[in-house]
């Protein structure tokens, strides 16, 4: 049996995707480890301790919220320090998150100040014995490493996605928690925050991603991408190194080894060749759909299904399709 302690991400008091999916996680951990309790530490502003009670319903025994007016953003310096001092106290076997932006900036942190083994990225694990298991994308996402991971405790993140959040009827304990380390001491402190593309969900949360490539010859013609991620509704706008460089789309846009890790329902990858960097980014996307015109392009080694063809007639006759679909 092992107590294990997720972090829930929050931002600007409002829980975010990946929390849901690090407390879900966390759970199937502890139910693998003969039912120990989930305890899930969550920052924010006043008031995120009542928003935070919902995580009960996702597996959580405990949920610590942790408040102050700094916490609205991102503070990796006492973040870190307080989730290594409740894991310490708490005797907490496992530490998880989310390999989100700020998962990537906070867990190793922990980790470092736990002296804790420490996994990134996985797209899942399993127990076995006092050993952990895990599986996660290696050599840029060519292949798919199994390692074993022991000593306790040990810091893990989750891949975006790999995880679904799952729902049940319990509900957990309320606790609060001063910060380890007061957040106004912080070196780093966070300015100012600039909101991504209105109306579209966050690349690490999207269920769907349309992507671009330098198959679309020129900034104007991203429309296609642009109006395909309409279509659908609930999709995000992403692309790769090459456009972003080109200036045809900003950097937070872009996915692969040097941007961001995705893992949604549906990747659709238009006018990309797929270069290891790219896929790196997107490999363990559920369904993965390519358009490209050259059937040798490295993508459709990859892809589950493969449309070879004209993108700039592809791609308005599937959106056409969508849509008629959707109002069908």
């Amino acid at each position: 049996m092992a107590n294990i302690l997720a972090y829930a991400e929050a931002r600007a008091g409002e829980l975010r995707k990946t929390a849901f999916e690090a407390v879900t996680a966390a759970r199937q951990l502890a139910d693998a480890s003969g039912g120990g309790e989930v305890h899930a530490i969550v920052f924010g502003p006043a008031g995120v301790a009542a928003k935070a009670a919902q995580l009960g319903k996702f597996g959580a025994d405990v949920v610590i919220a942790v408040e102050h007016e700094r916490y609205a953003n991102n503070d990796p310096e006492s973040m870190s320090a307080t989730i290594a001092e409740r894991a310490k106290s708490g005797g907490h076997r496992y530490v998880v998150g989310v390999a989100s932006q700020t998962g990537r900036d906070i867990a190793p942190r922990v980790a470092a100040k736990l002296g804790a083994a420490f996994a990134s990225d996985v797209i899942d694990a399993k127990v076995n014995g006092d050993a952990l298991t895990v599986r996660h994308p290696g050599y840029w996402g060519k292949v798919i490493m199994t390692l074993e991971v022991t000593g306790s405790p040990t810091v893990l993140t989750y891949r975006p996605g790999a995880v679904t959040a799952s729902e049940n009827a319990k509900e957990a304990r309320a606790e609060s928690m001063a910060p380890a380390a007061d957040p106004s001491a912080s070196r780093v402190v966070v300015k100012e925050t600039t909101q991504g593309a209105k109306g579209r969900p966050d690349l690490a949360e999207a269920p769907i991603i349309i992507s671009g490539g330098r198959g679309l010859k020129e900034a104007a013609n991203f429309k296609l991408v642009e109006d395909l991620a309409d279509a659908f509704g609930n999709a995000a706008v992403g692309a790769t190194r090459a456009v972003t460089d080109e200036g045809w789309r900003p950097h937070s846009d872009q996915i692969g080894q040097t941007g961001r890790t995705v893992s949604p329902q549906l990747y659709v990858a238009v006018g990309i060749s797929g270069a290891i960097q790219h896929i790196a980014g997107m490999r363990t996307s559920k369904a993965i759909v390519a358009i490209n015109k050259d059937k040798e392009a490295p993508i459709f080694k990859i892809a589950d299904y493969g449309i070879v063809g004209d993108v700039f007639e592809v791609v308005p006759a599937l959106t056409a399709a969508v849509k008629a679909a959707k109002n069908s």
